[in-house]
């Protein structure tokens, strides 16, 4: 099977010759087409049945990893067991216009640090609205999570909000939306507030000099962006209401840890191309879409984000300062039990519940149990981008 490993070890000396790379790209890079081979290290595995013998490489654990993703988000998904409630959720999600798509190149970190925010802002602000939740000042409690890419890989910069319907109140233990229970805000009006709130940001910016690498930071392009922004229509889009706990997390599990490209989406690679599957229409069919392979490698590059820059981030009721309090008031003003610390799973257990496999069985007589039998320690550096990688699978020289 391809898998984007390939697709770099192939095409990364052609696109680096016309590409530099920033510092958390190369880090994503190496890590990737490292992952799972020798180069990062390894145990021997020997059957005491039939005496099978393979080699298992460590995984890099890079959030851009598509081979690393699924057990990161089946670990954080069982973190957030005690976090969600037993009401309605709705599922937002706010997009910025294309034309910011080259301030975004320029300065990443503001783009998406703004974004957060004025979206954050804006539903607190609607939260606490008595005529949306029919009190005022109460706490929402509700999730953001970044996606910066199409289908095809190109830019497309939105965030995706979950919330849960109703808001927490001291006079009121839990206040419930004053339309419908699943219902929280009319998406035109987020549309206009998140609009301004960002604008508003942008200008400010502009005038203090905190966005100078600007592509449109001349005065006569300035006007001409701020002109389409302003007549641009900002999309607020809200999708099918959410239903209990199970459906919630289930929902959540597709968004949070997901890459850019998937190695399952990735059906070829010839000498000149990469052949992927995109979606295409809303009824789930899939289409194979062509690229030429540097092309592919640039498009998935724009996707790295800069180091420390966290894509899921929760407010209110779960916000990190204050989620011990006010999570155990709305779980008591929900009349539901307090959450107990759970159990820590060992490795084994989580691998065998999430693979749904023994893995210290023998894959081959399917009677033994592996033991290691030796070790390869990985490479203290890493090769650099385009360099040859040993290849996964490889046992050591």
């Amino acid at each position: 099977m391809a898998t984007l490993a390939d697709v770099l070890r192939q095409f990364g000396s052609a696109y680096l010759t016309s590409h530099a790379l920033s510092t958390p790209q190369a880090k994503a890079w190496r890590a990737i087409v490292a992952c799972r081979t020798a180069a990062l290290g390894g145990e021997r595995l020997d059957c005491d049945k039939c005496g099978h013998s393979h080699w298992h490489y460590h995984s890099c654990r890079h959030r851009c990893c598509p081979q690393c993703g699924t057990r990161a988000k089946e670990a954080w998904l069982q973190g957030r067991l005690a976090e969600v409630l037993p009401v309605p959720y709705a599922h937002l999600v706010f997009t910025l216009p294309h034309c910011l798509n080259g301030l975004y190149g320029a300065h990443p970190r503001w783009v998406i640090d703004t974004l957060f925010t004025c979206t954050a802002q804006t539903l607190a602000e609607f939260a606490v609205n008595s005529k949306w939740m029919g009190t005022t000042g109460g706490t929402p409690a509700f999730s953001l999570v970044l996606h910066t890419w199409t289908q095809d890989l190109q830019r497309h910069i939105h965030l995706h909000a979950v919330m849960a319907c109703g808001v927490l109140d001291k006079a009121h233990p839990w206040a419930v939306p004053v339309r419908k229970p699943d219902f929280l805000f009319p998406v035109r009006a987020l549309s206009k507030v998140f609009r301004g709130k960002f604008m508003a940001t942008l200008t400010a910016a502009h005038k203090d000099g905190k966005i100078e690498r600007d592509p449109q930071g001349t005065q006569p392009n300035w006007c001409e962006r701020q002109k389409q922004l302003y007549k641009h229509d900002w999309v607020v889009y809200a999708k099918t209401p959410l239903g209990g706990p199970a459906q919630v997390l289930e929902y959540l599990g597709r968004y949070t840890h997901r890459t850019a490209i998937s190695n399952e989406r990735i059906r070829s690679i010839s000498d000149t191309e990469v052949a992927f599957t995109v979606r295409a229409d809303n009824t789930g069919a899939k289409r194979v879409e062509r690229s030429i392979g540097t092309e592919f490698v640039r498009r998935f590059m724009q996707h790295v984000l800069p180091t420390g820059v966290k894509r899921i981030r929760h407010y209110g009721v779960l916000a990190s300062a204050c989620k011990a309090k006010k999570l155990n008031a709305a779980r008591l003003a929900l009349q539901m039990p307090l959450s107990n610390p759970q159990a820590t799973e060992s490795a084994k257990d989580f691998m065998a519940r999430l693979a749904r496999m023994d893995v210290g069985l023998c894959p081959r007589c399917k009677l033994g149990r592996l033991h290691v039998t030796a070790t390869l320690a990985g490479l203290k550096q890493l090769p650099s981008p385009g360099c040859a990688v040993l290849r996964q699978n490889r046992g050591p020289p």
